[in-house]
């Protein structure tokens, strides 16, 4: 399988090796612009969309993978409109070490320090605006 470059910023590609591993039983959160804009894409929120009882949005499995994993061709099959937590990714908040590149990201050695500390404060960014999102769904 050859390597491909991804990149969400100008300055640093990351060198992913489309292994999957991130799109396994995915937990990734969702905020309300990656739901709007997966739905401007002709896709059903039910299908790809649950909901925990906190209010948090995280996009759905099926048979192991995230739903939108194609695993036959090894790639996301909505790529560039992709949720905002898997552009950041491997970058991630662990509550007792802060921002880290997760460890189980096979192409988190290529991820510069400058690409890191950025990725970082986007984490940061999406995840307040999650938590209030979750918030308000709870209120109503």
């Amino acid at each position: 399988m050859q390597k491909q470059k991804y990149s969400s910023n100008t300055y640093d590609l990351m060198d992913c090796t489309q292994c999957g591993v991130c799109c396994t039983e995915t937990e990734m959160l969702l905020c309300e612009d990656d739901i709007k804009r997966l739905e401007s894409k002709g896709f059903i929120e039910g299908d790809f969309v649950q909901y925990d009882k906190q209010g948090y949005a995280t996009l759905k499995n099926r048979d192991g993978y995230c739903v939108f994993y194609d695993r036959k061709n090894h790639q996301c099959s909505v790529y560039i409109d992709r949720p905002t937590g898997c552009r950041v990714y491997p970058v991630i908040l662990d509550e007792g070490k802060g921002i880290v590149l997760d460890s189980i990201c096979e192409s988190r050695r290529t991820i510069s320090a400058k690409e890191k500390n950025s990725k970082g404060k986007q984490v940061v960014r999406l995840l307040r605006k999650i938590d209030l999102e979750a918030l308000e769904r709870c209120s109503k």
